[in-house]
């Protein structure tokens, strides 16, 4: 019978075990050239070379003997308490080096007919490797902050943690800390030699399997207790899809800070950890490494595609976008550490949900294309200012300009299947073929807005006010780019002069339209008119201009310098044609009785009233005494 260890709950129990001989030469690859020999099928044949081969064997098991008994777990209670590698590492190496000697023996005693040698070599191997999987699961438990994965990353990757003088304080204190670090590091790499030359001792004896599933046990936890450390936790479906906003970015940022430490420190470290400990066994590390880490890997990497799946709405696009960068960010490191046949499930969850991300963006950029061409609302923004979809639909292009680096990557390749109208934009916008995708897709996205825009502007009964609604608007889109350095850079100079002139030219259609009537109620420069002539023109230009005045004040230009811009235009048409016709043809009336009601606006007066336009007030002109020919003491807002 065969004693194996079993740990649970951090205590060691023994089951008893039936043994074969043929279980110590299971994985057995190392065979001592002093104690290799060629025995001859007759057993009973005695030579020099036997005899000496006999008592050198006999000396191996002897030497194995003394050793291996005297730190037999239940000899005494003493050793029962006693550690061999922390009681003497010299000793401990010479119990290796005698179970190495025992194992070649035994190689010897199978092929001849030596029995009762045989059952001691048996014996003695199984008392020592008792005493080995007590030992490993010793050190693995002892050692467990001074194998931490962090601080084995670091060694793996030769890094060292650097601390800052001005926090660590006096050179007193600076010291401190430095010997701390090199006795975690001796002590690190005391455990690392200790638990490789132990995993490869039982290995090679046939006990690897015992070996591998202490250290799965200790292990596992430690990652496994990193990771809820962490934050991380196994969510379903339907506790994503019950998150408020504000719960659920809070875990997303957790995740966000979590799969960088997971992956750079836990998953990297243990991977460096258990390389080393069964560098002896390729297929013993590989499905070792894959079993600690598989079920937290798992949750981790899963967690992205629960995102994709519950939470709906535009916004979401940029949690997305961040997630895929931090993915993106680590995917070198990830292919790295999970490069083995038997990782590749976890490698291909990880690319199963930064896959689902790029396609979750598309989708979002598509649904948000088809929610601005579906706005169908019909709301009159008062005095045609900005409308609510040009700010939202801004806001979210100079968000997403942000993340341009993400975006060309998902974007590449990917225009919106099937739109026909976008392909023959793309072709126009594009001629170039180093225009990124994303500055396509976004300079699209901007078009639909206009498109749609144009639409809205059709709304307003009066068609002046419909031009400055465009104006209003498109300044608008034209300012958040020029104001947004990564989305001006995406689209270009070129486009953002091309938006300017249809600003300019919507400012003239709009001028035209408003002011007509007015600039034509005053006659010609050339014509010479009677006094009922003038008088005429001037009530018609009272009517005409009160008019204008009266809508245009209630009419709204939220940007100060465009505002100011087409009150000078506006100025620079009207004031000077209207001067000339008072100074022309007030001598004329100069005799006329009630002037006050016939000239109701100097020109002094009328540049303070053009200065009322634009701030969504209703105002009405008020009388100017035409013989003082001073403007009226009213208070006129800049």
């Amino acid at each position: 019978m065969m004693l194996s260890v079993t740990p649970k709950s951090g205590a060691t129990t023994l089951t008893p075990r039936k043994v074969t001989p043929s279980r110590f030469f299971f994985q057995s690859t190392k065979t001592n050239s002093s104690s290799s020999y060629s025995l001859s099928s007759s057993c009973t044949a005695s030579t020099p070379a036997r005899t000496f081969s006999l008592l050198m064997m006999e000396e191996n098991i002897a030497i194995a003997e003394s050793i291996i008994t005297k730190w037999d777990p239940n000899s005494s209670s003493y050793i029962k308490i006693t550690f061999l590698f922390q009681h003497s590492r010299k000793e401990a190496k010479e119990f290796l080096k005698s179970v190495n000697y025992l194992r070649s023996a035994m190689h010897v005693l199978a092929d001849g007919n030596l029995s009762s040698q045989l059952v001691l070599a048996q014996n003695l191997m199984q008392t020592a490797m008792k005493r080995l999987e007590k030992e490993f699961y010793q050190i693995l438990s002892a050692n467990r902050d001074h194998l931490d994965p962090e601080s084995v990353s670091s060694r793996s990757s030769g890094s060292a943690k650097f601390y800052n003088a001005d926090e660590a304080g006096s050179e007193d204190e600076m010291e401190i800390i430095g010997e701390s670090i090199r006795e975690v590091e001796r002590a690190s790499s005391f455990a690392m030699s200790d638990l490789k030359s132990i995993a490869d001792c039982m290995i090679s004896s046939g006990y690897g399997i015992e070996c591998v599933k202490i250290y799965k046990i200790i292990r596992k936890s430690i990652v496994d207790g990193g990771l809820f450390r962490l934050g991380i936790q196994q969510l379903k479906s339907p506790q994503v899809h019950k998150m408020d906003s504000e719960g659920l970015e809070s875990i997303l940022r957790n995740w966000m800070d979590a799969v960088k430490i997971a992956v750079k420190a836990l998953f990297r470290g243990e991977k460096y950890l258990c390389d080393h400990v069964f560098s002896a066994s390729e297929n013993i590390k590989e499905s070792c490494f894959y079993e600690i880490t598989k079920e937290g890997a798992t949750t981790l990497f899963r967690f992205p595609e629960l995102i994709v799946k519950n939470k709906k709405g535009p916004e979401r696009i940029f949690w997305q976008l961040e997630i895929y960068e931090a993915v993106s960010d680590l995917w070198p490191e990830i292919e790295s550490i999970f490069d083995s046949e038997s990782t590749q499930a976890i490698k291909l969850q990880a690319l199963s949900s930064w896959l689902k991300l790029s396609d979750s963006v598309r989708t979002i950029l598509s649904d948000f294309e088809s929610t601005i061409q579906k706005d169908s609302s019909k709301i009159l923004v008062f005095g045609g200012g900005i409308h609510p979809l040009t700010q939202s639909v801004m806001n979210y292009v100079s968000s997403l300009a942000d993340y341009y680096g993400v975006l060309s990557d998902i974007l590449a390749d990917h225009p919106p299947p099937g739109n026909s109208s976008f392909q023959e934009f793309k072709s126009v916008v594009s001629d170039d073929c180093s225009t990124p995708e994303v500055s396509v897709h976004l300079a699209w996205l901007i078009l639909v807005l206009l498109c749609k825009l144009d639409i809205k502007a059709e709304i307003y009964k009066d068609v002046s006010l419909s031009y400055l609604f465009l104006v209003n608007n498109l300044h608008f889109i034209v300012e958040k780019v020029n104001n947004t350095p990564n989305l001006k850079l995406l689209l270009g100079e070129d486009w953002v002069s091309e938006h300017m002139k249809k600003v300019k030219l919507y400012a003239s259609n709009y001028e035209t339209t408003a002011w007509t009537k007015v600039l034509s109620s005053l006659p010609e420069r050339s014509a010479d008119k009677s006094p009922e002539m003038a008088k005429e023109c001037f009530r018609k230009f009272n009517t005409e201009f009160e008019e204008a005045y009266r809508k245009q004040t209630s009419w709204i230009v939220e940007d100060r310098k465009l505002r100011d811009n087409l009150k000078v235009s506006i100025s620079q048409k009207l004031v000077p044609t209207y001067q000339e016709f008072f100074d022309t043809y007030m001598v004329m009336l100069s005799g006329e009785k009630n002037m006050e009601l016939l000239v109701r606006i100097s020109p002094n007066d009328l540049g303070n009233y053009l200065s009322d336009l634009f701030h969504g007030t209703s105002a009405s002109v008020t009388s100017t005494t035409s013989s003082s020919l001073v403007p009226s003491q009213r208070c006129f807002p800049i």
